[in-house]
């Protein structure tokens, strides 16, 4: 999701499953008045769902900005029959460490 959807998301109110796990942060001051500024302009968010929002958000574009590397190994064909190689830069790395901690937070360890 781009930060720009976000807002019609709020306005939207949408859920998804959450962690049991949590992450205490110590904002900066600036940063932190924003999140209470946001809190109040959407008055039926809470400062965890406009932390969580914002901080998914992020990581959708951070993951977006990395670089396609292609590999030696043909992963597919294109509609024209030329090769598609298989990315061996951040993204295939990133995606199975993310599998991989998903599975163990939601299995409780």
């Amino acid at each position: 999701m781009k930060i720009g959807e976000l807002v019609s998301q709020w306005q939207d109110t949408a859920s998804e499953p959450r962690t049991d796990h949590s992450y205490n942060v110590r904002l900066p001051l600036y940063d932190a008045a924003k999140i209470e500024a946001l809190t109040e302009m959407f008055p039926g968010l809470t400062r965890d769902r406009v932390i969580t929002d914002l901080l998914a958000s992020a990581l959708d574009e951070l993951t977006t900005s990395f670089v396609y590397e292609p590999g030696s190994e043909v992963a597919a064909y294109d509609e024209l029959g030329d090769p598609m190689y298989a990315d061996t830069g951040l993204t295939p790395r990133f995606q199975s460490l993310t599998k991989a901690h998903a599975e163990k937070l939601s299995s409780g360890d």
